[in-house]
């Protein structure tokens, strides 16, 4: 894992030898020696390995200065364990950052381990026979030759259901990812294992559920609390720079950024020979109006070579292929900055994706249909429709009770399909939509249940993980302001549905605090994804080539040859078969670099 420190290494041993921390260091706060990890305290009770950035540690730093505690660096590493010796596991609540650490108490012999909030930091681990082994990445596990590679077959029908593996589970059979939000202590005497969750959404306040609302008033506590978690993020001892993509977030990003630092610098991204995805003038508009140093970046062909580099590092394969311009973009980025600020987080936060106006809209215009002929009809879409007809996810998602529910919207393999794509591995059991329903939160607020199941799904285990992945192997640190604790809690707890999405409208309040703070000739109304045109690549030349010769061209391939052959046929007959492809393509490679068996 080098990549994701290589300024420096550190191995502890306790004194007993039965724990063992290791740790590369990504060089951000406090550059000196002193900030070296493994970092024990004073007293030598405690160490810790810690990936991220606590945003308040200065704030937190006076206040244990003044109960008595003394630092020996200006890390904020430093002050983590100061907190844990004055407020024990309870010091989690005061930390306001991005975090995977793992703490060793010798006095109570238990390692203490804990992930941030939104998940921006990754953790696995492993439990077995009294014995616990973790690491920021899944590869980090497989570094003994001897560590089992086994699929977890729930976890592999979630992903070809959902595309990522969904809260705890993980790909692999015994490991475990520890989900955002949570926090655990394992017990060196008896082996055991105690989790528990020391954060949740809030419940949405009374006036917000009722949909009452001082809009200007939340107006200017949302600008207060982004100004605010903008300020605290571009704290770093090395250069930071703004991913400008010139769409809402990145923009009052910058703007907010202008506020806080005397000079800052923004980066964007152009992909030559592709125009429907130059969104350079809309930065260039941004960058213009606030006078920040405008860096634009080209990128380099997509070449499908990529992609065994990709699958080799993402752990669990994932299913969007925007990772490979976040790859590209990153490793351009980090040849001028260590730290970039992004927008992501305002889509799930404030209503951005464009299936929340149509579950809103499908909401009013479904209530006066049977739920038995919407049923009916969804079971139609399903038998006489081929897979990537455009469309028929929706259709299928019409059997969905909107009372409780929620449709599978972005269902990559639908339960007919993963029962054939499988069918050479005996009895394939069907779990994902159970796991999923499980997972869906339960409030009546159609709205609010959408975005909260994005917000501890899809952003946790897919976007948060392409960023870190992406970011992180090319070194640089990406922070998400609108991912402030803070922001997160008001957006759930305070802003009330329709000031988030409408059945005509999305991100209802961002775009209002957008509209006061950027240009006026700043476009709020356009939604430009990050991609790249994946499905023109896949009609012919190399692209098509190599995943017709991954899913196919081996004896030893996965998943079921007639069922892969109709899906490669039909994308070529313009159904919408590419990003599932592209998935189907990634599993392949990961297994096969890692020597995964079934």
């Amino acid at each position: 894992m080098r990549h994701r420190g290589p300024d420096d290494a550190g191995i502890w041993w306790s004194a007993e030898a039965c724990v063992g921390l290791g740790h590369r260091r990504l060089a951000i706060i406090d550059l000196s020696p002193a900030g070296h990890q493994p970092m024990q305290d004073s007293l030598e009770e405690l160490c810790i390995v810690f990936n991220g950035e606590i945003y308040n540690f200065a704030d937190l730093r006076r206040d244990l200065k003044a109960k008595g505690h003394a630092f020996r660096s200006d890390s904020d590493t430093e002050v983590i364990l100061g907190a844990y010796r004055e407020w024990g596991t309870d010091c989690l609540s005061r930390l306001n950052g991005v975090f995977a650490f793992a703490l060793y108490d010798s006095r109570r012999r238990q390692v203490f381990i804990a992930r941030d909030r939104a998940g921006e930091k990754p953790l696995f681990y492993a439990l077995d026979k009294g014995a616990l082994r973790f690491a920021s990445e899944l590869k980090g596990l497989l570094a003994d030759p001897a560590f089992p590679r086994r699929i977890d077959r729930a976890a592999l029908d979630c992903y070809l259901a959902m595309s990522y593996v969904p809260g705890e589970r993980c790909i692999l059979q015994g490991v475990n990812k520890l989900p955002p939000g949570h926090a655990l202590v394992f017990e060196l005497a008896s082996g055991q294992l105690r989790l528990w969750r020391y954060w949740r959404l809030p419940e949405p306040s009374s006036a917000a559920a009722q949909g009452v609302a001082d809009e200007a008033g939340l107006l200017d506590e949302l600008e207060v609390l982004l100004e605010d978690a903008v300020r605290r993020q571009l704290v770093a001892d090395v250069p930071v720079g703004v991913l400008l993509s010139g769409g809402v977030d990145s923009s009052l990003i910058t703007a907010m950024a202008v506020r806080a630092a005397p000079r800052v610098k923004t980066f964007t991204i152009r992909f030559p020979g592709y125009g429907e995805y130059d969104e350079t003038e809309h930065a260039r508009l941004i960058a213009r109006h606030f006078g920040t140093e405008h860096v634009e970046l080209a990128a380099a062909e997509s070449n499908v070579d990529l992609l065994p580099l990709l699958a080799r590092e993402f752990d669990e394969p994932m299913v969007d292929s925007s990772m490979i311009p976040t790859y590209l973009v990153s490793r351009l980025v980090r040849e001028h900055c260590t730290v970039a600020l992004g927008g992501d987080g305002g889509d799930e936060l404030f209503a951005g994706y464009p299936q929340y106006n149509r579950l809103l809209w499908l909401q009013q215009k479904l209530n006066v249909v049977p739920l038995g002929l919407r049923l009916a009809a969804a079971k139609a879409a399903q038998a006489l429709l081929p897979v990537g007809f455009r469309g028929r996810n929706w259709l299928q998602g019409l059997g969905a009770d909107l009372r409780t529910g929620l449709p599978l919207i972005y269902s990559l393999f639908d339960r007919g399909t993963r029962q054939r794509l499988m069918s050479g591995h005996g009895t394939w059991e069907l779990p994902a939509e159970r796991i999923r329903e499980q997972r869906i939160p339960a409030t009546a607020d159609l709205l609010q249940r959408a975005t909260r199941m994005d917000f501890g799904n899809y952003l946790a285990e897919q976007i948060l993980v392409k960023v870190d992945r992406a970011s992180m192997l090319n070194s640089l640190e990406v922070r998400a302001p609108l991912l402030d604790y803070r922001v997160i809690e008001f957006a759930f707890g305070v802003v009330p549905s329709h000031l988030k999405a409408t059945s005509d409208s999305r991100k209802v309040l961002l775009k209002k605090l957008a509209a006061r703070v950027l240009p006026k000739e700043f476009d709020l109304q356009r939604k430009q994804g990050f991609s790249i045109p994946l499905a023109a690549w896949l009609r012919s030349g190399p692209w098509k080539a190599f995943f017709r010769d991954t899913l196919l061209g081996s004896d030893d391939a996965l998943f079921d040859r007639d069922t892969v052959s109709e899906l490669l046929a039909g994308q070529v007959k313009g159904r919408m078969n590419s990003e599932r492809l592209f998935g189907l393509v990634l599993f392949e490679l990961w297994r096969r670099e890692y020597q995964i068996s079934m």
